[in-house]
């Protein structure tokens, strides 16, 4: 399981940075905290399914992408 949450941080991180975006415009778009997708971003936090969502629709990716 640590695996998977390991490149799904990296992989939103990456998509983010992609963007030309900081934390906290990810975290606008997706209708989170800045502190949560800090600490996404930092494995330390195990997103919801829901979140997933969130996260693929502001980054305008479907949810297997962040997986990858």
């Amino acid at each position: 399981m640590k695996q998977v949450i390991g490149k799904l941080a990296e992989r939103v991180k990456e998509l983010r940075k992609a963007r030309g975006w900081i934390q906290p415009d990810l975290a606008s778009k997706a209708g989170l905290s800045e502190g949560y997708i800090a600490r996404l971003e930092t494995r330390r936090h195990d997103p919801r399914l829901s979140t997933l969502h969130a996260l693929a629709k502001a980054l305008r990716v479907p949810v297997a992408e962040l997986l990858k």
